[in-house]
């Protein structure tokens, strides 16, 4: 294991600490084809945003964009990695490539990510529902023999399948492995990753991150603390977030980072105001992520947020099939109204044409 890829030392630090790693859409125009200069845009918005991160070729950008005929995974983990390193950052900053697919697949995806400089691969384990949980573990070694690992727990909503806790403890022993994104959307299955991970000898080499976006708030400010088989009481939080939800409204997603861990640094208790405003979060996500319709509309909810800011030219998805669900735009107005504190849009007006390079 000893020429295992790592992190650099700086990116551990910070991917211990806690940051915001949006889930980068894909940029299309009225064709349905790749929009570069929007697809830049993205990237920059999120760069000036100040997350610490973003995560290309995962949900939110699509999981077509694999497709042969459709050919776009390379290209967007191209211009991303092209416009971090032109933005010169005096700052560390995660580039994290989604990784699919049966293991040769996968395999193949993770020395692209690599060869483009991606320091994380989140590993999905979507679409292999026949694979055994062995297999999956098997697969996972193989991929973090070629780039750092993020665990993913995909909810089945859009993909993922029902996992034990016997495989998230086997998997937290992996070298490889270095963050998990706990996203089930189910308190009992997020419970199963972190208690399985606290009985883990590499507790402490493994940073948990957050994709409940309907609990994104809740799942940062609690300590999850267990009494382990060895009788040991540990103790271990989830430090920061990966999500579709943080896509858009970032610089505001980034200011409640940072206030969460400015509260976790100096111990003080949780104010009532902040759990309120987890609420709100919530119910906003619940528009964007349609989840009154199981969740159909999420890609078109994000980007007609971005496309009434400016980022985006329309909401086009690769599917034509693929649009807002019946009275989702309603409920988009409506969280808009209710919870104007929650969106950055001065913050996109004052940077879009810089961004657009306009």
């Amino acid at each position: 294991m000893g020429n295992q890829p790592q992190l650099k030392p700086e990116l551990h630090k910070l991917l211990h600490r806690g940051t915001v790693i949006p889930a980068h859409p894909l940029a299309l125009d009225a064709t349905r084809r790749l929009d570069e200069r929007r697809q830049r845009a993205l990237t920059r918005y999120y760069i000036a945003a100040g997350s610490g991160g973003i995560a290309v070729g995962v949900h939110s950008t699509q999981f077509q964009i694999r497709d042969p005929e459709i050919g776009l995974f390379e290209p967007v983990l191209r211009l991303a990695a092209e416009e971090v390193e032109a933005a010169g950052l005096q700052r560390p900053f995660l580039k994290v490539a989604g990784i699919c697919g049966p293991t040769e697949q996968a395999v193949r995806e993770a020395e692209l990510a690599a060869g483009l400089g991606y320091d994380l691969g989140l590993v999905s384990n979507g679409g292999l529902a026949d694979d055994s949980e062995a297999e999956l573990i098997r697969r996972t070694e193989a991929i973090a023999a070629v780039i750092p690992v993020c665990g993913f727990y995909l909810q089945p909503a859009v993909g993922g399948k029902r996992l034990s806790y016997a495989f998230w403890r086997d998997l937290a022993e992996l070298p490889g492995v270095k963050a998990i994104k706990i996203a089930p959307f189910n308190r009992y299955q997020t419970l199963d990753v972190v208690r399985a991970v606290c009985e883990s000898s590499r507790r402490d080499e493994i940073a948990l991150y957050t994709g409940n976006d309907d609990n994104i708030v809740a799942d940062l400010l609690t300590v999850f603390s267990y009494r382990t088989t060895s009788r040991e009481t540990v103790e271990k939080r989830i430090v920061g977030g990966l999500l579709g939800h943080w896509a858009v409204w970032t610089s505001q997603a980034v200011e409640l980072l940072e206030e969460i861990i400015a509260l976790r640094e100096s111990g003080a208790p949780i104010p009532a105001e902040l759990l309120t405003r987890g609420m709100r979060i919530t119910d906003a996500n619940a528009a964007l992520f349609d989840a009154a319709n199981g969740f159909q509309g999420c890609l078109p909810g994000i980007h007609e947020v971005l496309r009434r800011q400016g980022l985006l030219a329309g909401r086009w998805c690769l599917d034509p099939e693929e649009e807002l669900s019946p009275g989702q735009i309603a409920e988009i107005e409506r969280v808009y109204r209710a919870y104007p504190d929650l969106n950055d849009d001065r913050f996109v007006q004052e940077g879009l044409e810089e961004w657009l390079g306009l």
